[in-house]
């Protein structure tokens, strides 16, 4: 072959060289999919996402470059959890992220697909997975709560407005965490001279039947105990709470954002930054069963001074000053 002629080829395939490796390499995108409870234009999912997405780029996983996140919002309608999982599934992700009440809608669609919970109550107790330390499944992640947090909502309750003498739960009642909730705060009601009772979640009519009838006596105060419903309704739950001058206590941030008195709870968005790391640590090869279930590092307590101004109370001083944050 002539010195000229054997550049040409070698120049050529030096060219060709990297179109060929490419080739032959896997494709390198990695695919995470996102159940959300929430509508798209959900402001704390917003948030919390933006938390997930976030750490996700720490860790070196940017969305579009070498992995692509697929959302789906189920709007806070039961019948698009089925629908919408099966969406997820059918679209072959390496790993799901599912908060909350998504995580049984998706474990119900698959017990392969790797799943990570950012939160949920009682993952053991209502059988999402095997226990803490082993899940044992597919699915591993963070609680939202210790049931010994529930007791120190009715204290806050009484810390905050030390006349009152009666408390309403309003629980899920059809929830092993609604149950166990109640049992908590039941335990420690005598203790601090609090009479409390139930009361179940259901449609609007039912909670603002059940709400108005507690209210009708003085001395009276709300807890709106951990629960997928709780959240759904809150706007109803807040706004019957204001109109019946009931202070409440609310176990997560999203209810004094939306105009109610005082929550203390686990940091969700907290909880979707840790999630970030066992979405890394599956990508890169680990099994969600080996991984183990961990309850939240960070509490918050938020209070709303405006509706606390509205019923025209004065927050302690020694409230004021473990708040996390104070809203305006």
């Amino acid at each position: 072959m002539r010195r000229r002629d054997f550049i040409r080829v070698v120049v050529a395939s030096a060219a060709a060289f990297p179109f060929a490796a490419r080739a032959q390499q896997p494709d390198s995108m990695r695919r995470i999919g996102v159940l959300i409870p929430t509508a798209e234009d959900d402001q704390d999912s917003k948030v919390r996402i933006a938390a997930f997405v976030k750490e996700l780029q720490q860790f070196g996983w940017t969305d579009g470059r070498n992995v692509r996140i697929d959302y789906r919002f189920v709007a806070a309608k039961p019948e698009n959890y089925p629908k919408y999982a099966a969406e997820l599934v059918a679209l072959a992700p390496d790993v799901i992220l599912a908060p909350g009440s998504s995580l049984s809608a998706m474990l119900q669609a698959t017990r392969t697909v790797p799943i990570v919970f950012p939160f949920a109550a009682d993952p053991v107790g209502v059988g999402l997975v095997e226990s803490l330390a082993r899940p044992g499944g597919n699915a591993t992640g963070f609680i939202s709560f210790e049931y010994d947090l529930c007791a120190k909502w009715l204290e806050l309750l009484k810390e905050i407005v030390p006349g009152v003498t009666r408390a309403a739960v309003l629980r899920d009642p059809t929830a092993i965490t609604g149950i166990g909730q109640f049992a908590v705060i039941q335990s420690v009601a005598r203790s601090v001279g609090v009479d409390v009772r139930s009361l179940n979640l259901g449609d609007a009519g039912e909670i603002e039947r059940a709400v108005t009838a507690f209210a009708s006596s003085s001395n009276s105060g709300l807890i709106v105990a951990a629960s997928a419903l709780a959240a759904v309704r809150r706007s109803l739950i807040v706004e019957l709470a204001a109109r019946h001058r009931l202070p409440a206590v609310y176990s997560e941030r999203l209810f004094p954002t939306s105009g109610g008195l005082i929550s203390y709870g686990a940091d969700f968005e907290d909880g979707f930054r840790r999630a970030a790391g066992y979405v890394d640590r599956i990508l890169k090869g680990e099994k969600p069963a080996e991984l183990p279930v961990q309850a939240p590092t960070k509490y918050e307590l938020v209070i709303n001074l405006k509706t606390a101004k509205a019923l025209g109370l004065t927050f302690p001083s020694s409230v004021l000053a473990r708040a996390d944050k104070v809203i305006e």
